[in-house]
């Protein structure tokens, strides 16, 4: 990458695709540069038709999509904008992917499938990325499917702005599962040495989960939890979870997650226990303000994204804003 003093707004380019334009236009406020108009529409036989809307020559273009549902369409715009910027010849082309949905298969527990966290990946790299900018990858062995660089930013950064807000006098941090322990544990440093407990859990099916019972910190005599994950979508774990605290005695449940997807009614249902007072999401998943329920706590991550632009543009170092950075002290 060419070495630069100052960011030049001339030389940045950032685009959205139809998933996310709110958190693409914040992203273009923190550089100083205008979110670029794209004009993406169907033809009569259903094919897309998409233009960037402004010269990408030997410019560094963002494109910002996160890979929210409808997934198939909201990719099919990905791949054909970064195929547009790297056939007008952009100097770079950065495929910005706040929410990367396909995270979630990264690996072969059945016989005859995809890996298609790894099968996207390379997609992207096909149809032109020179670089990968994603939040919160499911798993961390996700990272290395890409053969571009990529930069696994993390969220926890603006959770712990928010929670270091509130009085956490005997609060415990939960997980759903062990896998998710050690992001669990660097949270719970991040908000001066909580005590974590995880879940016991089994996934029966892509809806229905089973917590048997909590690992680790004894939740009994802690007032308040904040369950904390990458991701919430039906709710199943975190209805599990949070019967669990409850039958141990903890009436002050938070819900954290970087990537709210909500499907199958889950806000209602997660809402609609009493004892879980707020649930707490980025903006890396729209939702309409007019829609949002009235426990949802929505914190933007646009400056995260904005911060990594700017850094990669003048060549300096990312790692504090990535998922596995370190707190001063760790070893």
């Amino acid at each position: 990458m060419t070495e630069h003093h100052t960011l030049n707004p001339d030389d940045l380019r950032v685009f959205s695709g139809n998933s996310n334009p709110e958190l693409a236009a914040d992203i273009a406020k923190c550089l100083g540069v205008p979110l670029e108009p794209t004009t993406i529409r169907r033809f009569t036989n259903d094919n897309l038709y998409v233009q960037l809307s402004a010269s990408v020559r030997s410019r560094s273009v963002f494109i910002v999509q996160s890979l929210t549902p409808p997934v198939d369409s909201h990719l099919m715009e990905l791949l054909m904008m970064l195929d547009i910027a790297r056939s007008a010849a952009a100097k770079q082309v950065t495929a910005v992917i706040p929410y990367y949905s396909y995270a979630r298969s990264d690996k072969k527990d059945a016989p005859r499938i995809s890996i298609t966290a790894r099968l996207i990946a390379d997609l992207l790299q096909t149809a032109g990325a020179t670089h990968v900018m994603t939040m919160m990858l499911h798993s961390p062995q996700v990272h290395g499917f890409f053969s571009v660089p990529t930069d696994p930013l993390s969220s926890r950064g603006v959770f712990k702005q928010y929670f270091k807000q509130q009085d956490l006098e005997g609060t415990v941090i939960v997980t759903p599962d062990i896998g998710s322990a050690k992001s669990a544990a660097r949270f719970a440093r991040d908000l001066g040495g909580l005590p974590v407990a995880a879940g016991n859990k089994e996934r029966l099916s892509d809806t229905e989960v089973k917590i048997s019972g909590l690992i680790g910190y004894q939740v009994r005599g802690c007032s308040r939890a904040i369950v904390y994950d990458d991701e919430i979508a039906t709710g199943g774990s975190m209805l599990e979870l949070a019967r669990i605290l409850v039958r141990e005695g903890v009436q002050d449940i938070q819900l954290v997650c970087t990537h709210g997807l909500f499907t199958h009614n889950a806000l209602e249902r997660l809402g609609a226990v009493p004892e879980i007072k707020a649930i707490v999401t980025t903006d890396t998943v729209y939702h309409p303000p007019a829609a949002r329920h009235e426990k949802l706590v929505v914190v933007p991550v646009g400056h995260v994204f904005g911060e990594a632009i700017r850094r990669n543009y003048l060549g300096e170092s990312l790692s504090d804003l990535f998922v596995f950075a370190k707190e001063e002290g760790d070893k």
